[in-house]
Order: structure tokens, then sequence, then C-alpha cells
């Protein structure tokens, strides 16, 4: 039993971790910027540390300044949530070294799954399907051209050490090739510190399909099944469900499998998640994988009532998972609850909350860090909440979203719930007509 984990990281998923550690009787430590002294995680860890000035370089990304608050309060684990530290594979080899345990896969196994190249290759040894594409990094535009002509159009550039979007561009025809190379290298090294860029065939109407697995350090391997988090602008989530309104029971067992194959493929350790694309005709590709919890994972643990943030220190205790896969019972919507103005092209809307109301009632939960009265900083993600629903129907849980969101006030800036009560109300949406670029012809009233 750990007796103190700090929390390497800010805001709803900070406060998330904190509440199971106290459940669990484990003391906590939280660390801050300057510009989140007044935040809700702060006020609720046993102990905190400031960790430097509000940019993230200075601070949440610091390693030898948690590392320090992390000897000073005796710390014995570290939980790095999700985003920030989550993937470092140095910051995980960091804490070993210490003799911290790092509450997440080992950095041979962030390794392994963090380069897109490397993965891919994993998982088609794994027998995990991939999407069609080239091997290994593009070195030129002559050679990106004859690639694509292998691989037929549309084909879409990826930076290898990307996410987010950033580094990728979908090509139609040849005539773009260049400007396309030029423009994904280019971003992928403002980004990433890292300009490769790799190819795959463009998946046409794809599905953005997970499977949310555990895996221990005795082999053991299971999925909690899956999540549909198809609705999103520009590569970034804006609403995640389970089970997707997509799914049958045979492309479950099936994806459900290749997931157990690709975590036991680098002998996984922790909770994480395979992503997949899906085609129209229920083909699905392995995408990535994420070595970490996940901001959506409020949805699994509503519909198989599961604490994967306790599952995922028992883990790192040295504790068996439960060895079974579960399949959804409920149904959970999560809508994210971003300080961006919908209104105006989701431009972030950072300031001081001065009135705020959160719904409840059966079959609602409120993930968030904000109150009356707090100042949102500029600096970070515009992530201030996040609203679930449960219910025994899909139907039934937008109807409970809906009947949330009209109950849920927030002043003083703007944030996406006037989206969100339009989405709910979505002819297509509500039938479960979607796909990932579902966004790109969606327009607010």
């Amino acid at each position: 039993m750990f007796k103190k984990v700090l929390v390497a990281n800010r805001g709803e998923i900070a406060l998330r971790v904190i509440r199971t550690c106290r459940e669990m009787g484990i003391k906590t430590v939280a660390v801050y910027s300057t510009a989140d002294r007044e935040s809700l995680h702060v006020k609720f860890a046993d102990e905190a540390v400031c960790i430097g000035k509000p940019q993230s370089a200075d601070s949440y990304l610091n390693i030898a300044n948690i590392m320090a608050a992390a000897e000073i309060t005796n710390a014995d684990a570290i939980h790095p949530g999700y985003g920030f530290l989550a993937e470092n594979a140095k910051f995980s080899q960091i804490c070993a070294d210490h003799g911290i345990k790092f509450i997440g896969p080992t950095p041979e196994m962030i390794n392994k799954m963090g380069d897109k190249i490397t993965a891919k290759e994993t998982m088609i040894k794994a027998g995990v399907p991939v999407v069609p594409g080239g091997e290994g990094l593009l070195e030129s535009v002559e050679q990106t051209k004859a690639l694509a002509k292998e691989v037929g159009y549309p084909v879409i550039l990826k930076a290898t050490a990307g996410g987010g979007g950033k580094g990728m561009r979908v090509v139609w025809d040849e005539s773009e090739i260049e400007k396309a190379y030029t423009t994904a290298k280019m971003e992928a090294a403002a980004s990433f510190k890292n300009d490769g860029i790799y190819m795959e065939k463009f998946v046409e109407e794809p599905r953005h399909i997970e499977i949310q697995i555990a895996g221990d350090q005795y082999g053991n391997v299971c999925h909690l099944s899956e999540r549909d988090c198809s609705i999103q602008r520009r590569h970034q989530k804006l609403v995640e469900e389970s089970p997707s309104p997509f799914m049958t029971p045979e492309l479950r067992q099936k994806m459900g499998e290749a997931a157990i194959r690709a975590a036991s493929a680098i002998n996984y350790e922790s909770v994480g998640t395979i992503e997949f694309l899906v085609d129209k005709h229920r083909n699905f590709y392995f995408m990535e994988m994420n070595t970490r919890i996940q901001v959506e994972h409020c949805v699994t643990e509503e519909v198989v009532s599961f604490d994967l943030i306790k599952e995922q220190i028992k883990i790192a205790m040295g504790e068996k998972i439960s060895g079974r896969n579960y399949e959804p019972t409920m149904h959970a919507i999560e809508c994210r609850i971003n300080a961006e103005d919908p209104y105006n092209d989701f431009r972030p809307s950072p300031g001081k909350i001065t009135t705020l109301f959160t719904p409840g009632g059966h079959g609602v939960r409120v993930d968030s860090h904000v109150y009356a009265g707090y100042v949102i900083p500029p600096y970070y993600d515009s992530m201030i909440g996040k609203l679930i629903t449960v219910a025994q129907t899909r139907e039934e849980a937008i109807d409970t979203m809906y009947r949330a969101l009209s109950e849920y006030v927030i002043e003083g800036i703007k944030t996406t719930i006037p989206f969100h009560l339009q989405l709910m109300q979505n002819e297509d949406f509500r039938k479960g007509n979607f796909t990932t670029k579902f966004l790109e012809n969606f327009k607010m009233k």
C-alpha cells in the first residue's frame, strides 16, 4: 500500500485522483503552478507544493521541480494523470531511479507505443489489423509521391511523435503532396521537436472507437468494452459514449480480442486504451495506444461500475487485475465542458466564473475543479469539466444529458454548453448516424 501519492497534474483529473486516494486511505500531495494556486485540487489534497510559473514548461512539465516536491514530501508514488508527463518515458525512468513508483507503465512500454512507427510494427507482429500504408518515415517529396501512388489516394501524412491533429495532413491527389509534406514536417518539428512523418491510407467515413484495457505484472490482460469518440473537432474529442451505437456483439468481441493481443504484445502493466478507426463496413484498424488514463474514462466507469483510477493504483501496488472482460450494462455519455465560445469558432474564453450551478439528479455526474469566483487561466487546455449521464438506454442517456445541460449555469465566460444542447437535439446524432467528420457540417443556430 502506498502511504503518499503525489499527483503530477492539475484540474479535474488531479482532483479525481485525490478523491480515489482518500477513499483508499492514501495521503496526497498536489503540485501547482502560480496560476493554479486557487484550484480545487490544491485545496483538497493533504499537502500542496508550488512547482513554478504558469507556463507548463516551468511547472507541470518541469521534471526536476516535480521530483523535488516528491522528495521533500516523502511521496512514495507519483500519479501523472493524463497529458503533461503521463506518457513520458524519461519521467517514468527517473521515478524508478529515485525509488518512487510511477503509477503507469514502464519506460519500455511507453517507448514501444509512444512512437507510432514502432507501435504499428508491434501491432502487425501481434496480428492486430493496421491501416494500410508505408513502412518507416518519409524522407523526401519524391518518395512520398511514389508511396501515395502505391497506397492509393486519399492518403494521410502523420507525425510519428504526435497527437491531437498536429503534423497531420490529408492528401487527395498528387498535386497536394509537396505542400502537405512540407507543412506536416514543419508542424511536427514545432509541436514535438521531431519532424518525422509517415503515411497511411485515409479511411473514409470513419468511426473513432477505442477499447479500455487493464493489464498487470503477472501477464493478465482484460478489456472493459468500448467508447465511441467520433464527435470531435479538429481531432479534439468533444463527446464520448459507451457503448458505441455502431457496435455489434460480434465486432465488440473481435475488437476486444485485438486490444488484448495489442496490450499482451508489450506485456502491458496499468490501465490504457487501444484506439481504432472503424470504417462503414465495420472493418477496424489500430490507430494508437494511450499508455495512461484518458479524459473519457468516466463513461466506462459508469457502464461497467468500475473505478479505473483505483484499479490503476492497485496494479501499481502489485495486485492482480480481475482477469475478466466486461460488457456494458448501461449507456453513458460524456460532454466536455470547455471554456470556449462555440459561436465564435470555439475561441478560448479564459476569465473569472461569476456564477456557477452544476446539475444533479439521478444518472448525472460532474467531474470539475472550478467554482464560482474561480479564475480560469489562459495557459492550459480549455476543458473545465465533464458532464456525464448514464441510463438504461442511449435515448434515455441523451434525454438526461439535455436536461442536465439545461440546468448547467456558468456565467462570466463562454462555454461549450450551447453547442452540446444543440447536438443532443440533432436528429442524426440521436439516431447514431455520425462519423469523425460529423462536425464539419454542423452549424450553430
